[in-house]
């Protein structure tokens, strides 16, 4: 775990066309407002340090697109790398959150946030959720509410298929904000509460 006087929050995630990664620089922009030192490493072309750093981190930030009811297959690859800090339990008791992007309002992206709270389980990780009631969701609200898509376990976010990066909704980023604040809040209680123990 980092030893400075600000949690580490890594964001590792894969971005198939750059509207992921739009997101992922959302989720490290509210962890660092909030207090938080921030790492983004893109999981396709992770190197040694990179790997050390995740290790080293407090939290870790899990992101990559839905294709086919499921995280990218980079990410996929990514996480199957990541059994050799299972075997050795590097990842327990770190703090654990995740987004995706897809281009259906639902495109079953829960199906990618279970898989990101599951493996996350089986490193030990305590997951944080994204903490915010759902927008949208009556006569008085409107795609530009927080949350508008209504997930509960991570951030999720929407995006046009024939649309670019610049297309990704401002309420999205707005939401993918508010988990990496999340994050980087609930990181520091950890870190507090770990530091109280010890004294």
């Amino acid at each position: 775990m980092s030893s400075t006087s600000r949690p580490t929050v890594a964001v590792a995630f894969h971005s198939g066309y750059g509207h992921t990664a739009v997101i992922a620089e959302a989720v490290a922009r509210g962890a660092a407002e909030a207090g938080a030192e921030v790492i983004s490493i893109p999981v396709d072309t992770i190197t040694d340090e990179q790997w050390a750093q995740l290790d080293a981190a407090d939290a870790i930030i899990f992101g990559a697109p839905t294709y086919m009811g499921t995280a990218s297959a980079a990410f996929h690859t990514f996480a199957e790398a990541s059994s050799k800090r299972w075997f050795t339990q590097t990842w327990v008791d770190k703090i654990a959150a995740g987004f995706t992007n897809s281009g259906a309002k639902n495109g079953d992206k829960s199906s990618t946030l279970g898989y990101f709270f599951t493996m996350a389980a089986q490193h030990g990780m305590h997951w944080v959720s994204l903490g915010v009631q759902p927008g949208w969701a009556s006569t008085e609200g409107s795609e530009d509410d927080i949350n508008r898509l209504g997930y509960f376990v991570g951030a999720g976010a929407q995006t046009p298929t024939d649309a670019g990066p610049e297309a990704v909704h401002k309420s999205d980023i707005a939401t993918a904000e508010g988990l990496g604040a999340r994050v980087a809040q609930q990181t520091a209680f950890f870190r507090a509460g770990r530091a109280a123990l010890a004294a």
